[in-house]
């Protein structure tokens, strides 16, 4: 059973810039896409960005040029990188396989504020 834990958030400003990490362990990692999903108060997680096992990379069209996803099979990482952020892109982040197959991890909060 793969296990997963995000890190990296925090306060940042609008325009800012943040990487999240989300290391999985257990199960066969190399093996699964992986996503990295949101959920901002009173709304539905959704999805932002995935990346299958062979590193093709799709993203939500909110984040589309601002949002790099990438994964490092041999750290059992994934990351996302966030750049121009704003303050809609405020919410819990989270990663999970796509579509979303195990627990969810507690996700890292990310706030985009001035």
């Amino acid at each position: 059973q793969v296990q997963l834990v995000e890190s990296g958030g925090g306060l940042v400003q609008p325009g800012g810039s943040l990487r999240l990490s989300c290391a999985a362990s257990g199960g066969l990692f190399s093996f699964y896409a992986m996503g990295w999903y949101r959920q901002a108060p009173g709304m539905q997680r959704e999805l932002v960005a995935r990346i299958t096992t062979g590193g093709n990379t799709n993203y939500e069209d909110s984040v589309k040029g601002r949002f790099t996803i990438s994964r490092d099979n041999a750290k059992r990482t994934v990351y996302l990188q966030m750049n121009s952020l704003k303050p809609e892109d405020t919410a819990v982040y989270y990663c999970n396989l796509t579509p979303p197959g195990i627990d969810w991890g507690q996700g890292t909060q990310v706030t985009v504020s001035s």
